[in-house]
């Protein structure tokens, strides 16, 4: 239950800050539903579509597609005072992305010829694909793959939540330690500002 209940946060957050961006680029309140859809739901729909799990989340369940619609309306509405809440979101897309990745490998943990290395990269994809496919669609290079520390907290998330239930510790321990750990890890990164290495032309001048 807890997690469901994070999960209709993160999917708002995701949709909203989706929407963001799509204001951003001077779309029409489609294009922000569109793209705040996107984000919100895009990873979990890439992960099933790739491990045939049918229907899709948001065929099966409609009110994700409502919660996604209405939080991306509301921010366009309310888009004067959303950088008073800057802060608020990269909390609560913290919590989604940890979350994402626990109930992206909780899903791919139910086929059974999924080893738990498999398991943990399909969490990722859950995690971090909505943002990635927000960004092509504004014609940005994802956020993701330039310099923040993003799907490295996604796949520890999923290694430290994949481990421990193959350990055999209690389920609710294991997404409860997993989703602070998590949660801790990005904020910590946002917090001072980790990044991974990061190379441009100049590291590859000595093969012209």
């Amino acid at each position: 239950m807890l997690l469901y209940i994070i999960y209709l946060i993160a999917i708002s957050a995701e949709a909203m800050s989706g929407a963001i961006m799509g204001i951003r680029r001077e779309m029409d309140l489609f294009g922000i539903c569109l793209i705040g859809t996107v984000a919100a739901l895009g990873g979990g729909t890439v992960r099933d579509i790739l491990i045939g799990h049918y229907p899709l989340g948001w065929v099966a369940h409609p009110e994700y597609l409502a919660f996604t619609i209405c939080a991306a309306i509301v921010t366009a509405v309310a888009a004067r005072k959303m950088h008073h809440f800057k802060s608020a979101f990269l909390i609560v897309d913290a919590l989604g992305l940890v979350a994402f990745t626990i109930i992206g490998c909780d899903i791919a943990r139910g086929f059974a010829h999924f080893n738990p290395f498999v398991v943990v990269i399909f969490g990722m994809i859950t995690g971090v694909f909505g943002g990635l496919l927000r960004d092509v669609l504004c014609n940005e290079i994802p956020l993701v793959l330039q310099r923040e520390v993003y799907a490295s907290v996604s796949l520890v998330t999923g290694g430290l939540y994949v481990g421990m239930l193959w350990l055999n510790i209690d389920a609710s321990i294991s997404t409860l330690t997993a989703l602070g750990v998590g949660f801790l890890f990005r904020l910590l990164a946002i917090r001072y500002h980790w990044t991974l290495p990061k190379f441009n032309d100049k590291d590859i001048r000595g093969f012209e």
